[in-house]
């Protein structure tokens, strides 16, 4: 697995109560920012564009 690079929303500040994610070409890593080390949720790029439509509308 190529090394990941990890970014978290600016929108989070300087909290670390937040979730972080890495972008690949084939996957999305999504993981919990305050245990960086456990496992992480791996979903597919078009799981994670039809999350953020769904959280973009339930937000609206």
């Amino acid at each position: 697995m190529p090394k990941l690079h990890w970014r978290k929303s600016s929108h989070s500040g300087d909290s670390t109560s937040c979730v972080e994610v890495a972008a690949t070409p084939t996957a999305i890593h999504i993981r919990d920012s305050k245990a960086p080390a456990t496992p992480h949720l791996t979903v597919a790029p078009s799981a994670w564009a039809e999350f953020l439509s769904y959280a973009a509308e339930a937000g609206a």
